[in-house]
């Protein structure tokens, strides 16, 4: 079997990690399919909203101990990390389109990092997180020092980064890095269920507003707002702009086509 999988369903792209007996450690493979999935996610029209999760008890246990690191130079490592667990980051950077990650197990050091790349996380109750670099003597090397403190706050981020401390889902969510904590046989359903509302959404104007919080996320309000007047503009010319006013007028749903 492939170390990940990839289908797209209903205007849906789910990605899975699929290494169960490794708690879905990163191999090449699995980061190379992963960062390809992603670009096409975003190249392909019939793809609205993309899903994250994985096999078996685990989410992802980040960097596989057993290989990483061996008869490697710092050099080497650095290229690695560049070249091959990087690329995902990168290519999460350019998804336009909603990201959601489905936790359903256990997301330790890089492993977690990758959770907090998703737009929005809902977790399985018995799911558990650490950003556990410090635990074998490691930084966090994929994203996390830059992504937990927006989340979280500093001194909590830093908190969690120093101790590698495991925390549950109840946890998660109270500290606003989980979004809902849903029983382990609901945390699909729960997961496509939304995705399906926004896939049936107006696409749009969805995206828009992805990138409108994501560039106000680096920029002050007046950027943001001279942004944002450019998105409406275009919006307001939008078949689906004018589809849900037609509907509004009519008292029925509106048919969004993503146009």
């Amino acid at each position: 079997m492939p170390d990940i999988l990839f289908e797209v369903k209903n205007k849906i792209a789910t990605i899975t990690l699929n290494r169960p007996e490794t708690r879905n450690a990163f191999s090449d493979e699995m980061l190379t399919g992963w960062a390809a999935a992603l670009k096409e996610s975003q190249a392909r029209d019939d793809v609205a909203v993309v899903v994250l999760t994985g096999v078996g008890k685990a989410f992802c246990s980040g960097g596989d101990l057993s290989t990483m690191g061996k008869d490697e130079t710092p050099n080497q490592f650095k290229e690695y990390l560049l070249t091959r667990v990087h690329p995902v980051a990168r290519a999460v950077a350019a998804l336009d389109k909603p990201y959601i990650c489905a936790v359903n197990g256990a997301a330790t050091g890089a492993g977690m990092d990758m959770t907090l790349y998703a737009d929005i996380r809902f977790a399985a109750a018995s799911a558990r997180f650490a950003e556990s670099y410090v635990k074998v003597g490691l930084a966090p090397g994929d994203g996390g020092a830059f992504l937990l403190p927006r989340l979280v706050g500093l001194t909590k981020a830093l908190e969690l980064l120093w101790t590698g401390d495991l925390f549950s889902a109840e946890e998660a969510e109270r500290l606003g890095i989980v979004s809902k904590v849903l029983p382990d046989d609901q945390l699909m359903a729960h997961t496509y269920a939304f995705a399906e509302r926004l896939a049936s959404g107006p696409a749009l104007a969805i995206r828009m507003t992805k990138k409108a919080v994501y560039d106000g996320l680096r920029s002050d309000l007046f950027q943001a707002l001279e942004s944002v007047s450019s998105a409406m503009g275009v919006l307001s010319f939008t078949h689906d702009h004018k589809e849900a006013v037609q509907a509004f007028m009519q008292k029925r749903p509106p048919k969004f086509e993503g146009r």
